[in-house]
């Protein structure tokens, strides 16, 4: 139900923050002037005025919502739409969408019903309790679209969409409830839902604002800005110390991942943590210490050989791969431990940015049990320039029984010419006459090589003025076998 209160006097308690967030804004446009902020080459800082009292009015009055005071205050008193997505306004991702627009963005029909609808995610929601909600949506095949639309109403209701993230992705501002006025990270195909850690729109926005002007946003790629908890590194690591929960303290070390750089207090004081052998966050602090500082984080990734060889090589590889060519006596002596996919992944990473002839130290895994590890294995030598030295192994990964591993094989073989292959190409065009997992289309690009095709291969020919034509490198695959 709409309250009958003057918005306007409730919003005075956001006076001092508007003012703040309005020069904040263009201190930001300031900063980012090469528009470096993930979406700001789309929204490019730019905000329309603020719409009126009796344009929030009619809004409200159409959806029998009430609106957010701190959204409310941002739309009437700093401004509504801009030049982005969707005449977004300057804000996270692709900005701030206008007053009204793009309601029905993750309910298609009957928004006006779902809009108002108390809103049933919360922060911190389990896995198992998101799976529960979106079980009739997700695992119901004979749903019809009616029943369809109604979960989505109950799962998404109460939440107006406010902006883009790109892809699927958006945020929401929640309407009702005990979490009114936070914003949520959504995902229309209905990956779980986070909330952003700040308690209402305002200090969610003038956070983001804080960090396009520090810089921290200034970087390639999405940020994913407000997933993860906000505030300086020094505030981040006071915050882990006397954090109440260790649920808070991950918070705090996944915040601390975020920023780039930290002062020398706050390495100092990872430092101190990783004294204690037991301490149960001992991981993830290394992890912090090794992306700030490689050389004091050395001794602690070294200590974690022997039980956790993946992270290892993930921290290096992440903070330090010009310092790969470190590791290989630690590879070289371990790499017999291996026996998942992602730990020999990351690996070859390391491998390849050693530039090292490792051909012999992944040839072993090209017979693993595990498929993924075998793709791997074959992908890697491939990279290498004297691959054609393990044909024998490439040979074997042709005859495997796994489709993907002979699609990696053949990828993998691109630009070695060795006649010893056709007769094991031969085999292939005979077992794959019409295209499988991508199979036929790489083999033809293999046989290219050799002026041929998986028909000339099998010595079938098609077209007689085009062989009869043809030059000596077009030679069916027996003379060049010989």
């Amino acid at each position: 139900m709409i309250q009958n209160t003057n918005p306007t006097e409730r919003m005075t308690q956001y006076d001092e923050q508007i003012q703040r967030i309005k020069s904040k804004l263009l201190e930001a446009k300031k900063a980012d002037k090469n528009l470096k902020a993930f979406g700001a080459d789309s929204h490019k800082y730019d905000i329309k005025h603020p719409v009126t009292l009796a344009d929030v009015r009619r809004f409200e009055e159409k959806f029998a919502i009430s609106l957010p005071d701190c959204y409310k205050a941002f739309v009437l008193q700093v401004g509504n739409g801009g030049k982005g997505y969707m005449n977004s306004a300057a804000g996270p991702y692709y900005g701030i969408y206008p007053l009204g627009k793009n309601v029905n963005e993750l309910i298609y029909d009957d928004t006006e019903q779902y809009l108002k609808n108390d809103c049933i995610l919360r922060p911190k929601m389990s896995d198992d309790d998101w799976k529960s909600l979106t079980k009739n949506t997700d695992e119901n095949d004979e749903i019809s679209d009616e029943d369809y639309e109604k979960e989505l109403g109950k799962l998404f209701g109460g939440v107006l969409p406010i902006g883009s993230q790109g892809c699927t992705y958006l945020h929401g501002i929640v309407l009702n409830g005990p979490h009114k006025g936070r914003v949520v990270n959504l995902d229309m195909d209905r990956q779980k839902p986070q909330f952003a850690f700040e308690k209402n729109f305002l200090d969610w926005y003038e956070r983001w604002l804080d960090e396009v002007i520090s810089g921290e946003l200034l970087k390639a790629g999405p940020s994913w800005f407000g997933y993860s908890m906000g505030g300086s590194d020094k505030e981040l690591m006071t915050a882990f110390l006397n954090a109440g929960d260790e649920e808070e303290q991950r918070d705090c070390l996944r915040g601390l991942l975020t920023k780039q750089k930290a002062e020398e207090s706050t390495t100092r004081t990872i430092e101190q943590q990783l004294s204690d052998n037991e301490n149960p966050f001992r991981t993830s602090l290394i992890q912090i210490l090794c992306k700030f500082d490689y050389e004091r984080a050395k001794p602690y990734v070294t200590a974690l050989v022997p039980t956790d060889l993946l992270s290892v090589f993930q921290f290096v590889y992440w903070y330090a791969k010009d310092k790969s060519k470190e590791w290989l006596p630690v590879i070289e002596e371990n790499i017999s431990r291996i026996n998942d996919e992602e730990t020999f992944r990351f690996c070859t990473y390391l491998l390849e940015e050693a530039r090292s002839d490792y051909g012999n130290l992944v040839v072993p895994f090209t017979t693993h049990n595990h498929e993924s590890i075998r793709v791997q294995a074959f992908y890697s030598l491939g990279k290498l320039k004297n691959k054609k030295s393990f044909i024998d192994a490439f040979v074997q990964g042709l005859h495997d029984d796994s489709n993907r591993v002979i699609h990696a094989t053949l990828q993998a073989l691109s630009g070695v010419k060795d006649n010893k292959l056709l007769e094991h190409y031969r085999r292939l065009a005979e077992k794959f006459p019409v295209e499988q997992d991508y199979i036929l289309v790489n083999l033809n690009h293999r046989l290219a090589e050799y002026g041929l095709t998986n028909l000339s291969v099998l010595g079938k020919n098609i077209d007689a003025d085009a062989h009869s034509n043809r030059n000596d490198t077009q030679k069916r695959w027996w003379e060049l076998w010989k």
